[in-house]
């Protein structure tokens, strides 16, 4: 048989089952945007362009707060816009852009995104 609840302590209760649902469901979805982070940082690693491989080795993910983690190259920071969008030569011409960067996000926010509801529907 269910446990006995006063009327008097109700709003209590009520507020506990929150706080504790709300603790569990941002715990998880913390995990799931860490796990993203991750993955997104070991796609970018394989999917980089490689002249030497050093900047392909750069990416990395650092917290940056609560359920926040940014992705970037830690080794060369300053090629990513270039080797993505390309870029004038120094005698004239362009150097094409290689995609890298919008093609790891766009496969990996969307299976984010399904995790968050999922974790949403399942209550943490």
């Amino acid at each position: 048989m269910a446990d006995v609840i006063k009327v008097d302590d109700l709003a209590g209760e009520i507020v506990l089952a929150v706080k504790t649902y709300t603790e569990e469901v941002g715990a998880a979805i913390e995990e799931a945007v860490k796990e993203t982070a991750q993955a997104m940082t070991a796609d970018l690693r394989e999917t980089s362009p490689k002249k030497t491989g050093e900047y392909a080795k750069g990416w990395t993910a650092r917290k940056e707060g609560p359920g926040r983690y940014v992705v970037y190259n830690k080794k060369k920071p300053q090629l990513t816009h270039l080797l993505e969008h390309g870029h004038a030569k120094a005698g004239g011409g362009r150097v094409e852009g290689r995609p890298h960067i919008k093609p790891a996000e766009e496969r990996h926010v969307p299976q984010l995104e399904k995790k968050i509801v999922q974790i949403l529907e399942r209550g943490g």
